[in-house]
């Protein structure tokens, strides 16, 4: 039965870690979307799928935008926009402590340019970090620069706020047929989800640049008589010196970080996970097509 059903998409957009990854595992009730103190850490379009009374809500939750150098990180860029042009709605997430700042103008601007006739919302995230005062004259300052249609006082960590949003947003989604079957929460296959989350696992154990600098695809997925299932993972770094440090001092890091995407896996899939990694060295990774096949976005957007 279709009659009274809504179902659409909404883009989560905003600078790097605003909390979108938090936002969408929140809404979606599991963790889909990989969550770290690192800025730029989400590379794909993630797709989550929210149920909220007669409403399917189908969540993009984009790469962070900002000013791109590199062509991994263009492709990352043209990827959040592309999301935002496809959505019934879009809800940009800035920092109730960061303010207004450069990057939120920017996207502002685009938004002026990119979302002409899109529903746009404001969530003001982490509103535990500031005075009420101080966040109702962001509100105020931030509807004057674009008219968004509703704004929201959240704590995406928390979950203060959320169900407000998520209720608002049921009511937006355009009437017909849900997208996806009622027990489905993403259509991230997962193979590349099981990568995401061992690549958060190396994004919170190693620091700087490096993060950055790798890559972790699944090799093979194999599905056991006793319900298990084996996973393959290779690590790919860009440089000879990487390779020692994500392995650690007696293969101590690597260890850690299989032990923790592991323990994730199983919560997630409830069932048993056998999860190998091995670390591989490939100079240009981020230079090569497949690469990108493999996190979900086009080879082509890194050269614009």
């Amino acid at each position: 039965m279709t009659e009274g059903k809504r179902a659409g998409f909404v883009a989560l957009i905003g600078e790097p870690n605003a909390g979108k990854s938090t936002l969408l595992n929140r809404m979606v009730g599991t963790k889909i979307s990989i969550v770290t103190h690192k800025v730029q850490t989400t590379r794909t379009r993630i797709r989550g799928v929210a149920i909220e009374g007669d409403a399917q809500i189908v969540f993009v939750d984009t790469p962070g935008l900002f000013r791109p150098r590199r062509r991994l990180e263009r492709a990352m860029v043209a990827a959040a926009w592309g999301g935002a042009a496809d959505a019934d709605v879009v809800v940009l997430m800035i920092e109730a402590h960061r303010g207004i700042t450069a990057g939120v103008t920017e996207i502002v601007e685009a938004l002026r340019a990119r979302a002409t006739g899109r529903t746009v919302a404001l969530a003001i995230n982490k509103i535990d970090k500031v005075k009420p005062d101080v966040l109702l004259e962001l509100a105020a300052r931030m509807n004057e620069l674009f008219p968004f249609e509703q704004t929201f006082m959240i704590s995406a960590e928390k979950g203060h706020g959320v169900g407000d949003l998520r209720k608002w947003l049921a009511g937006q989604m355009p009437r017909g047929p849900w997208l996806y079957p009622e027990d489905q929460i993403a259509d991230l296959p997962m193979r590349m989800l099981a990568a995401e989350i061992t690549r958060e696992k190396l994004t919170l154990r190693l620091h700087q640049e490096l993060p950055y600098q790798l890559t972790v695809e699944t090799e093979s997925w194999e599905e056991r008589r006793d319900g298990s299932v084996r996973i393959d993972q290779v690590i790919y770094v860009s440089r000879d010196g990487h390779k020692g440090i994500v392995l650690g001092h007696k293969g101590e890091t690597v260890k850690a970080v299989g032990k923790a995407a592991r323990a994730d896996l199983e919560q997630i899939l409830d069932r048993r996970i056998h999860l190998f990694l091995q670390v591989r060295v490939r100079l240009n990774w981020q230079e090569e097509a497949e690469r990108y096949s493999e996190m979900g976005l086009d080879f082509r957007d890194g050269n614009r």
